[in-house]
Parts: structure tokens; C-alpha cells; sequence
């Protein structure tokens, strides 16, 4: 029986299974040891109404830690107690996205693309970002549960990945920065399981190749956050969150020498889940925000005198991701969060520095990854995407004070992250690219010609479309 066939079988047994099952019956505010802990935060009982917002949108959070890793390693493992939405949209395509187009059904108005079939091997975290500089369009990063970095690259809608990092556990952290004076460019870090930084750089010709730059006392990098930080070190650093609770700061050290140097800045009360910085304000501090699974959202920044932590929301539930508004001024940020019963928050600091929380939506538990981006052709209309175990896409969109929320894509298993960037020219949006248990990376797009008004565009969505023969050959450039 082919890979395809059994695939297919055990979808086939799972929602054969449905009917049957059916009938079958806080703490402290983080911060540093020997130093003075933030400011602790009230926390409600009962959140008043439906007030709060805001966005998340950074490292992963593997399985392992809430047992999943165990579940999705398992045979026999039962259907997911969620609605698959449309029979269609869950299907498993045939084809290789390396040969050609690879389409999925999506929600109206979008349409999806298969980036990578990892094989059932889970993929945790996703950046969008320029990795090889000969490119125009930005590469899709892939961290999964062995311990492998995929970088993926596209070419008229085709995807191939160049693979380096073999830790065997999984990664988790992922960063990019101008960090080592000793590599040209920009580079990728990531983080494992198992403690290990590593060091990501690429060459010409579509090749990547790593190292190992640090071992963090053999913690589990969830988090890392790269750039001109801490006013305390000179040049450029890494920052990354660790489990046990831990925050370190990683530099490069002196051109002469071949190692970075290693400092745990502080010991914490809980996990850092994700972390991004804000847009600076030109004078002031870097800040980093951060979303913890103690309930906890603060804004972190560094001065002479260390860390300073900023409380901007507390909940008596763990908080999992977070996304940046990218057109709000540095001196208003916008942020959105996600809870893992499923709420999703919109936070907003005022002129007066203060923040203001509301709840935006109160979705299905498990919310996972969120996105901001220009999803809609109106500018006026601001958009923001979750993902999470409920295997849904979702779009929230408010307009004219109201928010209102449709389904763009379901996945045949869990959700984990979701990255937004500028991945297809011929429209006037963003694009989203969205993974977690099933291993694939699905990219979401809205169809050529949408928002660009007087521009001819094939109709992708219409089977008079003329697609591109499959050679049955890579792409070559």
C-alpha cells in the first residue's frame, strides 16, 4: 500500500470512528533572581465583558511540554474532537511542490499552495525572511521535531527546501540578525531542545550550512530575539528564553576568537512562549514584547541598571502567542495575543504610556499561531489571522467598529504557527504560511489581481486557467 493510500485509509477510519465516539459517555510576576521582580499583576476572576486584544507571533512551542509529543506519536491516535470543516479542504493533494503548483481549496477569495509535505513530522515554528541574498522574494524558515532547519525557497510557485541542523531534538527558538561581525550579512539562529545554538549562514548557489555557537546549560530554547538590546554590551547580542524559566544573553565574541560568550541574565518564575521586539522610537530603548505561559504579557527593555519589565496584561490562563501591528507609529504600539482557551486580545499603549486591553474574539480552545498583516484590499479595514488546534485559519476583521470573522483554510491536524510576509506580487495583501502537527506548510494567498484595480490577471480559481506542465524536473533558474 503506497504512503498516499495508507494516508488516506486512516483519515477514512477516523471519521468512520466519529459516530462512536460520540456516544461514549497565579503567581508572581517574572523576573530575575536576586533582583526586584516587576510589579506583580491583579488578576481577574472573571474578565468583565468582551474587553482586550492583541497579537502573537513568534517561537514555538513544542509538543512535549503539554504531552502532545506522546499523542502524535501514537498509531491509533483518535480524531480530532473538532469539526474538519469542508470534506475538501482537509484532502492530501498528490504531487511533489518542488515540480510544480501544488493548490489546495481555501476559504473565498484565497487560495492556498503546499510549500512542504514534511512527512507527518511536526513543524513548530516559521519566519519569513531573506536568507539567500541573490533572491528577490523572501524564504520560508521551517523548524521541526528532529531537529532540522528547513529553509524553503520558492520559484514561480514551486518550493524546494535546503536542510542543515541535525540536533535530533526538536528547534524551537528562531532569530535573524547582523549578530557575528565574522559572516557576511544577516544571520539565522536557532535554538533546541537540547540547549544548542546554532548558527545558520547561506552561500551561493542555494546552500546553507550551521553551527554551533552555544550550550545553554542543556535548557529548551523556546524564544530568541536578536539586535542592539542591552545598552550594557556593546554591539549586537542574541537574547533567548529558555525552560527551566531563564533569560541569557549571547554575543560573539572577539573577531580574533571562533565562540560566543554566554551570560544567564536572569533566573524567572515561568516560560516565555514568544517573544518580538516593538518598532523603536527614535532616542529610546529597544523593547521586547513577551507573551508567558504564567498569563502574563510584559514589555521588556535593558538600561544601565538591567532589566526592566513593564506589566501590560495578566490572566489566570497561560498566554501562547503574540503578533506586532506593522503601521502603527513606534510611539503607539499595537499588540495582539492569544490564550490558550482560545481568547485573542488587541492591546494598545496610549499617549500616556498606558495600555489598554480588549477581547476580540473568544474562539476554540488551543489558539496557537496569530498574524498581522494587510489582508484586506481596504487599508481602512484592519485584519488580523489565529490558527491553533481547532486546525482553522481564521481571519478577524474589523470595519466600522465591529469585528467580524471567516474561515480561509482547514488543516487535517493540529495548528501551531502562523507568519505573515510579502510572498505574491499580484495582489495588493500580505500572504500567510501556517503549520504545526501535520507537517505540512501551506502558504495562503489572495488570487492574482485582487485589490489592484484596471489590472488584467488570470483567473487562478477558474479550471480554464493554464497551468504549467509538470516536467517532472526542478526548477532551474
Amino acid at each position: 500500500m503506497s504512503r498516499q493510500q495508507q494516508r488516506t485509509r486512516t483519515i477514512a477510519l477516523s471519521l468512520f470512528a466519529i459516530p462512536a465516539l460520540s456516544c461514549a459517555g497565579l503567581g508572581q510576576v517574572p523576573g530575575a533572581a536576586g533582583t526586584s521582580p516587576p510589579a506583580a499583576l491583579s488578576l481577574p476572576a472573571a474578565p468583565p465583558g468582551k474587553l482586550a486584544l492583541m497579537r502573537v507571533a513568534n517561537r514555538a512551542e513544542p509538543r512535549q511540554i503539554d504531552r502532545d509529543h506522546e499523542l502524535r506519536a501514537a498509531s491509533d491516535r483518535p480524531a480530532a474532537p473538532v469539526e474538519p470543516g469542508p470534506q475538501e479542504w482537509t484532502r492530501i493533494p498528490e504531487g511533489d511542490p518542488g515540480k510544480a503548483e501544488i493548490s489546495f481549496p481555501a476559504g473565498a477569495g484565497w487560495q492556498g499552495t503546499l510549500v512542504i509535505d514534511n512527512g507527518g513530522v511536526g513543524i513548530w515554528t516559521l519566519g519569513v525572511m531573506q536568507v539567500f541574498r541573490t533572491y528577490g522574494c523572501p524564504e520560508i524558515v521551517g523548524l521541526d521535531d528532529k531537529g532540522r532547519c528547513h529553509v524553503l525557497w520558492g520559484y514561480s510557485g514551486k518550493w524546494q527546501p535546503a536542510t542543515t541542523v541535525h540536533d535530533g531534538k526538536w528547534l524551537g527558538g528562531l532569530a535573524q540578525g547582523d549578530v557575528d561581525p565574522r559572516v557576511e550579512g544577516p544571520e539565522v539562529y536557532v535554538g533546541s531542545q537540547s540547549g544548542h545554538l546554532y548558527q545558520v549562514v547561506s552561500y551561493p548557489g542555494r546552500i546553507v550550512d550551521n553551527r554551533r555557537v552555544a550550550s545553554l546549560d542543556g535548557r529548551e530554547i523556546h524564544s530568541l530575539v536578536a539586535g542592539e538590546l542591552d545598552p550594557r554590551s556593546e554591539g549586537p547580542e542574541i537574547i533567548a528564553f529558555c525552560l527551566p524559566g531563564s533569560m541569557y544573553r549571547i554575543k560573539a565574541g572577539a573577531p580574533h576568537k571562533d565562540g560566543f560568550e554566554v551570560e544567564l541574565l536572569a533566573e524567572m518564575d515561568g516560560r516565555v512562549r514568544q517573544a518580538e521586539l516593538l518598532p523603536q522610537a527614535p532616542g529610546l530603548p529597544a523593547e521586547i514584547a513577551v507573551v508567558m505561559r504564567t498569563g502574563h504579557l510584559q514589555i521588556l527593555s535593558f538600561g544601565k541598571d538591567g532589566a526592566k519589565w513593564e506589566p501590560v496584561h495578566a490572566l489566570p490562563m497561560g498566554m501562547g502567542r503574540l503578533a506586532i501591528a506593522g503601521d502603527a507609529p513606534p510611539s503607539r504600539p499595537v499588540v495582539y495575543s492569544t490564550v490558550d482557551d482560545g481568547r485573542v486580545y488587541r492591546h494598545e499603549r496610549g499617549a500616556d504610556r498606558q495600555w489598554k486591553s480588549e477581547l476580540i474574539y473568544a474562539g476554540p480552545q488551543g489558539m496557537r499561531g496569530i498574524a498581522w498583516g494587510h489582508f484586506n484590499a481596504d487599508r481602512s479595514v484592519e485584519t488580523v489571522a489565529v490558527y491553533g488546534y481547532s486546525h482553522r485559519v481564521e481571519l478577524l476583521s474589523r470595519q466600522q467598529g465591529k469585528w467580524s470573522r471567516e474561515t480561509l483554510f482547514v488543516d487535517i491536524d493540529k495548528g501551531h504557527w502562523l507568519e505573515a510576509g510579502e510572498l505574491d506580487g499580484r495582489n495588493n495583501t500580505h500572504e500567510l504560511v501556517c503549520s504545526g502537527y501535520s507537517g505540512r506548510v501551506v502558504l495562503l494567498a489572495r488570487p492574482p489581481g485582487y485589490g489592484l484595480d484596471g489590472v488584467l490577471a488570470v483567473d487562478s480559481l477558474s479550471p480554464d486557467s493554464v497551468a504549467q506542465p509538470n516536467t517532472g524536473k526542478a526548477p532551474r533558474d
